[in-house]
């Protein structure tokens, strides 16, 4: 309804109450099915946005954060954690998400507040109390019409006696219909202005709809910044658990993580051979049982020490080893000096081949070295007993090299492998042979100490003489027509 129209109704000078009810009735029924639509939408948006809530409207901040889900959750986490101990990963985990959650449900508390005070206390108000009260004023306006028209009824009858005391009469039934009118006039003119008022506001009403948007953007800004500022400290926390498998995990980042030097599945295999394996047959060459394999690297990836159950079965232990070099993402000997590799191996004379390859062994990375030294060092002695183990140098190679270096190219491993095993042989066999003379210094198995040394086996005679190559450093190296690092080596020691 047009406020121009509605204002010409309202303000109509005095007229007969039958004709200002007709004309202000029509005009005012449209205004009063309008405010009653407003008033119901406003009940159930109310209703149902008061559903929306998880906390108890009404209460004080305290209790109402207590009855929070995200609080229970919190808390739940939190015990969780603090059951599980710090030597769990997932009790580590829980501690500090619950810490997060807590964040979040007092984030959650803030914005139901806030939506309480500005958007349903408001519809609440409209809804409840500002749209009936006019509503009221209407049935009122409508009883003094009424009261007016009677009024003057009475009035009218009254006037057309001529006697003395009926004409008194009339004179208050006059009063009366005055201070009818003046009542009608009063409640019409403050229902008008109620109405106008209404109308006015019905932006500032709107307003509140606008307000719940904005209010929930805010609130998931602020839950994003507190998950944002989270989620940084939980990855970085759990980069430093040791927990994390190293099958699989590049050498570098599994010995940082562990703080060790040698990789715990490196060195615990080792042990495990050293001390049951090193007069088995086919090491490294006959398979071990699925099972018996996948529990081994379950074990070795909960980081444990308790692997008495394994010592029994050294086949089982020796794949686990090569299934640790296969599965690191870069080989143990380095994807970068690999071209380097291949040609030190393909150096025809034998005691410069030699001198080649140590001076690739020399350029591996620092934790790469160590390792493969580590490594190097097991594998010479196990090749001691070759008369035993039928492991000599060269089966070595053949079954273990192509898991300690391959080429970066597209391909499964098998065929990495099977392209580069007859390179990878060469390079890994001198290597083995002359372990002593690569790595001259010596090795403690029982690196870490988690582990019970065995007892030293009998020394027996190395296959190949290394004690009288004379090994020659970069910066001592002579040019390649003087460089005979040995004169009487053995004819054999290739």
């Amino acid at each position: 309804m047009p406020f121009q129209i509605m204002s010409n109704q309202l303000n109509l000078p005095q007229v007969d109450s039958n004709q200002w009810s007709c004309v202000f009735l029509s005009s005012r029924a449209q205004i009063e099915r309008r405010m009653e639509m407003v008033r119901v939408v406003s009940h159930n948006t109310h209703k149902r946005m008061v559903t929306c809530l998880q906390g108890h409207i009404g209460t004080d901040a305290e209790k109402r954060h207590k009855k929070l889900p995200l609080t229970a959750l919190s808390q739940a986490m939190v015990d969780g954690g603090s059951q599980l101990g710090e030597e769990s990963l997932i009790g580590k985990m829980m501690e500090v998400c619950g810490e997060a959650e807590n964040r979040l449900a007092s984030e959650l508390l803030q914005h139901e507040v806030q939506i309480e005070k500005d958007v349903l206390d408001p519809l609440n108000q409209l809804a409840e109390v500002d749209i009936p009260n006019i509503l009221k004023q209407r049935k009122q306006l409508a009883r003094l019409v009424l009261d007016y028209d009677s009024a003057r009824a009475t009035k009218s009858i009254i006037s057309g006696t001529n006697t003395q005391a009926l004409t008194a009469k009339a004179d208050l039934l006059k009063e009366e219909v005055d201070e009818a009118m003046n009542k009608m006039e009063l409640c019409k003119d403050q229902l008008a202005a109620d109405m106008y008022s209404f109308f006015s506001k019905e932006g500032d009403y709107a307003r509140y709809y606008v307000m719940l948007l904005e209010a929930q953007a805010d609130y998931h800004r602020k839950s994003l910044t507190v998950l944002e500022s989270v989620l940084p400290t939980i990855q970085a926390q759990q980069d430093s658990w040791t927990e994390k498998p190293a099958f699989g995990t590049g050498l570098e980042e599994h010995l940082k993580r562990s703080s060790r030097e040698i990789a715990l599945p490196l060195e615990a295999c080792v042990m495990m051979l050293l001390e049951t394996g090193m007069k088995e047959e086919g090491l490294f060459r006959i398979a071990a049982g699925a099972s018996k394999l996948k529990k081994l690297k379950a074990a070795l990836d909960c980081s444990t020490s308790q692997l008495e159950e394994f010592y029994s079965d050294p086949h089982a232990v020796a794949g686990a080893l090569k299934s640790y070099l296969r599965e690191l993402p870069e080989p143990l000997m380095s994807f970068q000096l690999y071209d380097e590799w291949i040609q030190a191996s393909n150096v025809s004379e034998p005691d410069k081949r030699l001198q080649a390859l140590w001076v690739v062994c020399d350029q591996l990375p620092k934790n790469n070295k160590a390792n493969l030294r580590y490594l190097v060092k097991f594998l010479s002695k196990l090749a001691q007993d070759s008369e035993v183990n039928k492991m000599t140098p060269s089966n070595i190679a053949i079954v273990l090299g192509p898991n300690m270096l391959w080429a970066k190219t597209e391909g499964t491993l098998a065929e990495m492998a099977a392209a580069t095993s007859v390179h990878v042989v060469t390079i890994i066999e001198p290597i083995i042979q002359h372990a002593d003379w690569f790595f001259p210094e010596d090795v403690e198995f029982n690196v870490s100490g988690m582990f019970a040394m065995p007892t030293p086996p009998s020394n027996h005679s190395m296959e190949y003489d290394c004690s009288t190559i004379e090994k020659k450093r970069p910066g001592s190296m002579v040019g390649p027509e003087n460089d005979n690092p040995r004169k009487d080596r053995q004819s054999n020691s290739t």
